[in-house]
Formats: structure tokens, sequence, C-alpha cells
């Protein structure tokens, strides 16, 4: 496809196998929320989703000029080497296999990449980072996931002269959905956004053309594109 600007960019976007409901059936899926599919195109990105599949990572990922690693459920406290808390949701190992391998496979090849909420906390697992479980023994709030499908309206602010910085300025305001967080970072990881309960709200990776992962959902806002429009660019200049 091709827009105004060119070539569109083909920007891969990990989702859901989960059972899910239209007209008269009601059986297995794969699925992800259209917020990802707008962002993606309104930013001048084609969007592909890339439902688990077993195998074949690296070569999806050669074919691809960005990728998107969508939000979801927890991730396998197994893959950080900790134990279980009872407040973690249930394993989904196949979803955790294949983007972790999506995400080497994104990562050796240096492609623009962006992690949304479990995605930014996926990226910190793959590169030897831990997670903390339950977010609220730590702030003493749940202002993070306030309640069912409710998002937490926060202001991250933000680090001077990092990537996000230099997309969003000194400080932005996100719409949080998430329990869990960052524990320890991953190896070349740096924060570079927190909540005023300095929470670590977002990760970069320098020497990468372009690796942000954010704790927040950027695709529930249609009104602010410009983590979208950044991938997409960073696509577009490969």
């Amino acid at each position: 496809m091709t827009g105004p600007d060119g070539p569109r960019p083909l920007i891969g976007i990990t989702s859901y196998l989960d059972e899910a409901s239209w007209g008269v059936w009601r059986q297995p899926a794969a699925l992800l929320p259209r917020t990802y599919v707008d962002a993606v195109t309104g930013a001048g990105g084609t969007a592909v989703l890339l439902p688990p599949q077993g195998s074949g990572a690296p070569e999806l990922v050669a074919r691809l000029d960005a990728l998107v690693v969508a939000g979801g459920p927890d991730v396998d406290p197994a893959r950080y080497g900790a134990e279980a808390d009872p407040r973690t949701g249930p394993p989904n190992t196949a979803r955790d296999a294949w983007e972790a391998q999506l995400l080497d496979a994104a990562l050796a090849r240096d492609l623009p990449l962006l992690g949304v909420c479990r995605g930014m906390q996926l990226l910190n697992v793959a590169l030897g980072g831990r997670l903390l479980q339950h977010l609220p023994d730590q702030v003493g709030d749940t202002g993070h996931q306030p309640g069912r499908a409710v998002f937490g309206e926060l202001t991250a602010r933000v680090r001077p002269g990092s990537l996000l910085g230099g997309i969003v300025g000194r400080s932005v305001g996100v719409r949080c959905y998430h329990h869990q967080a960052v524990a320890e970072l991953g190896a070349g990881l740096l924060p570079s956004a927190w909540s005023e309960d300095e929470t670590v709200e977002a990760i970069e990776l320098p020497g990468h053309r372009f690796v942000l992962g954010v704790q927040w959902h950027p695709e529930t806002d249609p009104g602010d594109r410009r983590l979208f429009d950044a991938l997409v660019t960073a696509a577009r200049t490969g």
C-alpha cells in the first residue's frame, strides 16, 4: 500500500488467541482491540496482526518495518525466576514464548519497536529484568488500575534528552491499566518516565534506532498519536 508519503510501512502488532463472540459464533479467535490498528493506520502504517504461531518469528520479523508488542495478560513470573503471586493472572505461556521470540528477532535486526503495557514488561524481562507482581503493595493505592476496565489517569514526568522526551516533551498525560511494574531493569535499558509515585512508566534501549516501552496505553487516545507517528517515521527510515 502507498500513502501520500510513499509506501506505507508494514507494522506488526502482537495479538491475543482467545475465545470471542460475533454473530452466531463463539469460538477461539485471534483478536486485538481495534484501537491499535487505528493508531498504526492513522500514523501512516499498515497494520498486520501477529497472533501466537509457535515458530517462524525471525522470518516474519524480516518482513516487517516495525513491531508493536501489545498489552495483555501478566507475564509468567517463571520467565524472571519468581514464584507467582496469588494476584498474578494465569500464565499464557504460548503468547509469552511467541512474543519473546519476536522481541529477540526485532532487537537482533534493530527493528523499530514499541512495547505497550505488557509489551514494555515483556521487553524488560526479555533483557533479564524482573517485575513487581502487585504494584499496590508498593505504592499503597490502585491509581494505576482503579477498577475493572477503568483506566487510571496519570501524569508522567519524562527524562530530558531521552528518546521519549524528544517525542512528548518533559511530561505527558497517560492512561494506565496495570497492577504490575518494573522492579529491576533489564540489561542496557534506561528508565525514561515516572509517575508521581516513582513507578517506572517508560523504558528505552539506547544504541538502537527506536526501542521504547511505555506502561500506559497510547493506542486508546486518538487525540495524541505522537508515539505511533514516531514509530512509523522510524520504520520509514530503516
